[in-house]
């Protein structure tokens, strides 16, 4: 598997990623009639988007995207310790457990300290059995906040970086 800088022409491949995570990721957690409804020509439009406007990256396995991870400033403005965010990571379920996810937020929060940012924080629904992954990257609980998908409300909890150096450097990211 490998990492690399997304690019125009890889905004199905995400698209498909995001829809397939959520599903695996989120039955349970969220409605069923939410994740059933997901349509990737509506996903591929919100990536060819985020390609361009924010600090994208994409694991490819076998020549097709099976995760992908982007970033940019904090939207906020609720934490003012904090000057980056990491929008999104999704990987297959399959693609999972492989070092792929570590290498997508690494990759991001390289690009956020060479575009000036200091910090990083990520939204994580508090019901996400990966949100141990975000603690075995290092980074501490800092908030709670509520999210409104499919018509209910959930939590979601913020974990934050104080110093976006330990995500970059290859021996931090355990």
């Amino acid at each position: 598997m490998i990492v690399r800088r997304a690019k125009a022409g890889d905004e199905r491949g995400m698209a498909e990623v995001h829809i397939r995570s959520w599903k695996t990721t989120y039955r349970g957690i969220v409605s069923d009639h939410y994740l059933d409804s997901m349509k990737a020509d509506e996903r591929e439009e919100l990536w060819r988007k985020g390609i361009s406007k924010t600090e994208a990256f994409v694991a490819e396995d076998k020549g097709e995207v099976a995760g992908f991870a982007n970033g940019g400033p904090e939207r906020s403005g609720d934490y003012q310790e904090y000057d980056g965010e990491l929008y999104a990571i999704y990987l297959l379920e399959e693609c999972q457990g492989k070092g792929a996810g570590r290498e997508l937020v690494r990759q991001v929060a390289i690009a956020l300290k060479k575009a000036g940012f200091r910090s990083l924080l990520v939204r994580v629904l508090r019901n996400n059995p990966s949100c141990h992954f975000y603690e075995a990257l290092g980074g501490i609980r800092i908030g709670e906040e509520k999210i409104e998908i499919g018509g209910a409300l959930h939590e979601e909890w913020v974990y934050g970086w104080p110093e976006l150096n330990v995500l970059c450097d290859k021996g931090g990211v355990k």
